[in-house]
């Protein structure tokens, strides 16, 4: 059985690089001081195609240093967990950790280099050259989990983040990490069961869950890990328990341990379950949490959001569905951006279509994190996975897009923004990210004009980058 998410550029690599001698055409600008990182699954062993999903594989960083208009090296390591180091022969020192891989997003905060995974698996500390330092729990502040998408605060410098687990029972968590890298304040935040909630949206005064239908499947998860002889009374337990009572810690502690990589994802859509969007006040807690139903569908990521007088603002990425008849991977029809204009004195959600062309891996300035933005950034795709070869950039004062192609067998990844200085304008600056060409079968890191899309430099890789999924830029000073 064939697995396109194991095929062409979605196939992993299979070592690891440290290059310093890098070619580069065009040019690097002098301001650039810092990494770009990005993270993706890339399994380490051979998987089962018939099971394996994008979203559980061994999690691999892509890095390349940039400083004084030159490009200084490029590395590529695995995230190592107990597991992973088992198979390449290596001493685990890192702490208790899920076998579970980090590899969804990479960030830096604190002076570390953090990789993230959702779900409620295990974050990781990495070094400033990408190895594994070991488990991450924001120095004993927040044992368990955490998630892959935290917003930066770009006032206090602190991460927001909203965290799952399906051994919560009917509640995922509200953080914030201070900018010293410890957890300041939790709030956990009652929903309709247990839903997948990959990100969420973060506004100067408020916190919007999305508590959309994809949720805890109890077949898929215990077809995945127990004995067939065990699984008729695993199915009633977990019935009874999942989205409805929380698991106790120790257990709790057990259970993210025995996630494994490289195998099935246990969500599923459920059309029988609501589609809502939560609004709390940024200091507020549960009680306070207000929800507002919309039309059934599921957001991985939203562009941005804004308070805007009594409204609240969301440019989302918007799917149909989400692994209804696709099992392996986000492939259930074209994703477009939206806007959700929520009225808090009316009560209501105003949703329209901002562009309807396949589109994912939304970005903005992050100086704008939460504040009205102008410019926004995706990658064109016909069914939310592989790009289909082009850049977009949002103009939303205008409502006009622009596009930028890269060619016959082109796949590009998601792009960040880097301002040209710290009061530059919003589109004063460059763009940057991975850019895959199937004809050399190498990747770039391309460098791009914002203002224009036109190509500044493109630092050329030995190897390619499998598709995966976020990166950062993260500053010599960060």
């Amino acid at each position: 059985m064939g697995n396109k998410f194991l095929e062409g550029n979605f196939a992993p690599v299979s070592r690891e690089h440290t290059i310093t001698e890098l070619s580069v055409t065009g040019r690097i600008p002098e301001y650039l001081d810092g990494r770009y990182l990005r993270n993706g699954p890339n399994p380490l062993s051979e998987v089962d195609p018939a099971t394996y999903h994008w979203f559980m594989g061994d999690g691999m960083v892509h890095g390349v240093r940039l400083r004084d208009g030159r490009a200084e090296w490029y590395r590529n390591r695995w995230v190592r967990n107990p597991r992973l180091s088992a198979e390449l022969g290596e001493r685990w020192d890192g702490g208790t950790a899920a076998s579970l891989g980090a590899n969804t997003n990479v960030i830096g905060h604190a002076g570390k280099t953090l990789a993230l995974i959702e779900g409620g698996a295990t974050s990781f500390e990495l070094t400033d050259e990408l190895d594994t330092v070991g488990a991450c729990d924001f120095d004993g502040t927040l044992p368990g989990g955490y998630t892959a998408h935290p917003k930066r605060d770009p006032e206090t410098g602190e991460l927001h983040a909203v965290s799952y687990f399906f051994g919560s029972g009917n509640k995922v968590q509200y953080s914030v990490i201070d900018a010293r890298g410890r957890a300041r304040r939790t709030v956990d935040v009652e929903v309709t069961g247990s839903p997948m909630m990959h990100d969420f949206s973060l506004t100067e005064k408020h916190v919007v869950f999305y508590d959309l239908p994809v949720t805890f499947d109890n077949d898929r998860a215990v077809a995945a890990s127990v004995p067939s002889v065990l699984r008729t009374p695993a199915r009633l337990v977990m019935s009874a328990l999942v989205g409805k009572v929380k698991v106790p810690d120790p257990f709790g502690a057990k259970l993210r341990q025995r996630i494994s990589g490289n195998a099935g994802l246990p969500y599923r859509w459920n059309p029988k379950y609501p589609a809502r969007i939560g609004v709390m006040p940024r200091e507020g807690g549960n009680g306070d949490v207000r929800w507002f139903e919309i039309e059934p569908c599921y957001v991985f990521h939203p562009m941005n959001a804004y308070d805007d007088g009594d409204d609240i603002v969301l440019d989302v990425v918007r799917h149909p569905k989400m692994f209804d008849t696709e099992l392996l991977g986000p492939a259930e029809g074209p994703p477009t951006l939206d806007r959700w204009t929520i009225d808090l004195t009316v009560g209501k959600v105003v949703e329209e279509r901002l562009d309807d062309q396949g589109q994912e891996f939304p970005r903005v300035d992050e100086r704008l994190v939460g504040r009205r933005h102008r410019f926004g950034y995706s990658v064109s795709t016909r069914d939310g996975s592989a790009s289909s070869g082009a850049l977009l950039k949002h103009d939303l004062w205008n409502r006009s897009v622009a596009s930028r192609e890269f060619g016959a067998g082109s796949q590009v990844g998601e792009f960040v923004f880097v301002p040209s200085s710290v009061d530059a304008g919003e589109d004063e600056g460059v763009l940057m990210g991975f850019v895959y060409d199937a004809a050399t079968q190498k990747s770039d890191l391309t460098i791009l004009d914002a203002g224009t899309l036109e190509t500044v430099g493109a630092v050329h890789l030995p190897d390619r980058v499998p598709n995966g999924f976020h990166g950062n830029w993260v500053g010599a000073e960060g």
